[in-house]
C-alpha cells in the first residue's frame, strides 16, 4: 500500500470519527437550538476533535509543525468546510421537504446533515492536505 493510500484511509477513519462526533452533537443540540445554529455549534465540536485526530494520526509530518502555525490554517479551511456543510445540509432539508413531504423533520435534518458532512469532508481533506498539514509551511 502506498503512503498516500494509507493517509487517505487514516483520514477517512479520523474524519469519520470527527464526523460522528459532529453529527451526534448536532442531534443533541437540535433539542435546544434551531437546525442551522445546532449545525454550526456541532461543527465546532467536531472540528476540535478533528484537529487533534488529523494532527496525531493522519498527517504524520504534522507533529513537526507548530500548533500556532497550523491552527489558523486549520480554522480557515474549516470555515470554508462549515459553509459547504451548512449550504448542502440546508439545501438538502429543503429538497427533502419537497420530494418527500411525509418525511419527519428530524429525519430529514439527520439525513441532510450526513450528506453535508460527506461533501464537506472532501473539501476539508484537500484543504488540510495542501495547506494545514502540508510539508511546506503555509501562511494566510
Amino acid at each position: 500500500m502506498r503512503a498516500a493510500d494509507s493517509e487517505v484511509i487514516r483520514f477517512l477513519i479520523a474524519g469519520g470519527s470527527a464526523a460522528a462526533i459532529n453529527w451526534g452533537a448536532r442531534i443533541l443540540l437540535s433539542l435546544a437550538l434551531p437546525f442551522e445554529a445546532a449545525l454550526i455549534v456541532a461543527y465546532a465540536v467536531g472540528m476540535a476533535a478533528g484537529f487533534w485526530l488529523y494532527r496525531r494520526f493522519v498527517f504524520r509530518g504534522a507533529g513537526a509543525g507548530s500548533v500556532r502555525g497550523q491552527l489558523p490554517l486549520f480554522l480557515a479551511v474549516n470555515m470554508v468546510g462549515m459553509g459547504v456543510v451548512l449550504a448542502v445540509s440546508a439545501g438538502f432539508v429543503a429538497a427533502l421537504g419537497v420530494l418527500l413531504p411525509g418525511l419527519s423533520l428530524p429525519v430529514a435534518e439527520a439525513l441532510s446533515h450526513g450528506v453535508g458532512i460527506a461533501v464537506g469532508a472532501v473539501a476539508n481533506y484537500f484543504g488540510h492536505r495542501l495547506l494545514t498539514f502540508s510539508a511546506q509551511p503555509q501562511t494566510l
